[in-house]
């Protein structure tokens, strides 16, 4: 999608802070961090939000959490834990339509949903 701001971060055409690239998925650190460590993970094939991902896409997905997972090994917070966030649509907080898992660490939280 030409004006997706994520779009144009897998496509290199804004900088980012990258942490994880494959052909698939990409993962990026948040300019506006709600936790010490704030990552963000993508598709690059755009799918706006969780209700617009089809049967295609599974494999994609699935592999996306094998990315968190392996993302939270190198970066050292797997054994302290971290909390995962997926918005889907405006009403739940989500800014940038284009699927995004939000990965925080680095801070003990409590039950309170950011």
């Amino acid at each position: 999608m030409e004006d997706c701001i994520f779009c144009k971060i897998s496509k290199g055409e804004i900088p980012s802070e990258k942490v994880y690239e494959d052909e698939e998925v990409l993962a990026f650190k948040d300019i506006h961090p709600a936790a010490p460590i704030h990552i963000l993970v993508i598709p690059k094939k755009h799918i706006a939000k969780v209700t617009d991902i089809m049967p295609e896409d599974e494999a994609l997905v699935g592999k996306m959490y094998t990315v968190i997972n392996k993302i939270a090994k190198e970066q050292g917070f797997a054994e302290d834990g971290f909390r995962m966030i997926i918005n889907c649509g405006r009403d739940a907080g989500q800014e940038v339509m284009h699927l995004h898992f939000h990965i925080l660490a680095g801070t003990k939280m409590g039950p309170k949903i950011i």
